[in-house]
């Protein structure tokens, strides 16, 4: 029987073996969060509206799109929140086990002007903080991140 499907299986080589494996395996939504710097080591954190009040404060985020190299998604999510460019530099947290999710980040530094324009839809404030300054209300697990993360 295995052999029969082997066969089959080479039958029907290109997008109709896509598609069977798309059907066949989980789908997940990625997260993309941005542990962003500046040159004098500071980190950009945000207030999130949408965020637990207790919990508002945080890095920014989002959700990759189909295709979408996950460097480019701290890029397009940081600039979308607060205006600011940015440069992706290197994987520091990859993270699976969740059910429709997969957690990824990525330290990024400031290219350009360092004054925030935010997106009051998403975000209710913006600042840079160096390690000391971080506010009270942040995501435990983005504390992590930035404490984890070495600027420069």
């Amino acid at each position: 029987m295995k052999h029969i499907i082997a066969r089959l299986w080479r039958a029907i080589r290109g997008p109709l073996q896509w598609r069977i494996l798309w059907l066949a395996h989980s789908k997940f939504m990625v997260g993309v969060t941005g542990v962003v710097h500046d040159d004098q080591g500071r980190f950009l954190v945000l207030r999130h509206r949408m965020w637990p009040p207790e919990r508002q404060w945080g890095l920014p985020t989002g959700y990759a799109k189909a295709g979408e190299d996950f460097g480019a998604t701290v890029v397009r999510e940081v600039r979308e929140e607060t205006g600011l460019e940015v440069k992706a530099d290197r994987l520091v947290h990859l993270r699976s086990g969740y059910k429709l999710r997969v957690e990824v980040a990525y330290e990024a530094r400031l290219v350009g002007d360092a004054t925030p324009r935010i997106d009051p839809f998403e975000i209710l404030e913006a600042r840079w903080c160096t390690l000391d300054e971080l506010p009270d209300g942040m995501q435990e697990s983005h504390r992590q991140l930035i404490l984890g993360s070495t600027p420069g």
